[in-house]
């Protein structure tokens, strides 16, 4: 069997990461923090690679300070998100899965956001569901919000 163009076939690879929805009380609303990426293109949740031996919880809270600048404590599991993608320049097929996690806001500044995105904003909760790009992560924030109100976590 001959391959079109003598390319070699892309290799497949696994990632997992965690990552999480860090919210706080603004009166009447419940606000969420997005992270911008790519030249403030795209807004998502903050997320990162699971380091060799590290647990999936730990992961969200590490990635969260270091992608927001802000600490949370770890109310529950919101849910995972899998997802495919390519890196073209090591011709790669990529699997990920990322586990999110609900955190409430205890400290920190957006300011301190690092090296790694663009910026971190605090938004209302409905209007980060409008402002994030991707779908899954949608979802994820938007059962973080049932979470919320269910819970009664806010009070």
């Amino acid at each position: 069997m001959t391959r079109a163009y003598g390319k070699k076939p892309a290799s497949i690879k696994k990632q997992i990461s965690a990552g999480g929805v860090i919210f706080k009380n603004a009166g009447n609303d419940i606000d969420v923090v997005l992270v911008a990426v790519k030249n403030k293109t795209r807004w998502c949740l903050p997320k990162g690679l699971i380091d060799k031996d590290e647990k999936a919880e730990f992961t969200a809270l590490r990635e969260v300070k270091e992608e927001t600048g802000l600490s949370g404590e770890l109310i529950d599991k919101i849910g995972d998100i899998s997802y495919w993608y390519f890196l073209k320049n090591e011709n790669t097929r990529l699997h990920k899965t990322v586990h999110f996690y609900l955190m409430k806001y205890k400290s920190g500044n957006t300011d301190d956001h690092d090296h790694e995105v663009d910026d971190a904003v605090w938004f209302p909760i409905k209007e980060a569901l409008k402002k994030i790009t991707f779908k899954g992560e949608r979802y994820i924030l938007q059962k973080a919000g049932e979470m919320i109100e269910k819970r009664e976590i806010l009070r």
